[in-house]
């Protein structure tokens, strides 16, 4: 299998059919924080939590300061060349009883310059390969639900 280079990569287009539900898209559309893994070179994993936008094709991690985001490590590790990342975005339903909900998007990651909800900068924009998400929407089978998009 051949791995695309961010720049080789492109985002889902929902033209063709999204990788969400409509339901998905308006429950990520209510969520502002999510966490963002990523890996060095040498694979030391760092999860951070992030403020985030989606698009309707890709998401995209900012920061308030741009001045800080180039020193973060999951800066560092996108742009020294491990572009595989991961995305959650969970919250509660409900405590009692016990109903959480979530997205989580495995894709390819690139910094770009995104006019965004942190204003003109760099972004991490997460193009996504693996989306997977449980207690959105009811399922026959309890499984979460898994997309895959072979672009």
């Amino acid at each position: 299998m051949k791995h695309a280079t961010p720049s080789q990569f492109i985002c889902p287009d929902p033209g063709f059919g999204s990788m969400f539900s409509q339901t998905e898209i308006d429950y990520l559309k209510t969520q502002r924080l999510a966490r963002v893994a990523t890996a060095s070179q040498k694979g030391v994993p760092e999860v951070s939590p992030v403020g985030f936008e989606f698009d309707g094709k890709c998401f995209w991690v900012g920061s308030h300061s741009q001045e800080i985001f180039p020193r973060t490590r999951r800066y560092r590790n996108i742009t020294s060349g491990n572009d595989r990342v991961s995305l959650v975005v969970d919250d509660l339903a409900s405590v009692i009883p016990w109903r959480p909900r979530g997205i989580k998007v495995s894709g390819k990651a690139e910094v770009r310059d995104h006019d965004g909800i942190f204003g003109k900068g760099r972004y991490i924009r997460i193009a996504p390969i693996l989306t997977s998400s449980w207690g959105i929407e009811p399922t026959q089978s309890g499984r979460p639900s898994v997309k895959r998009w072979a672009g």
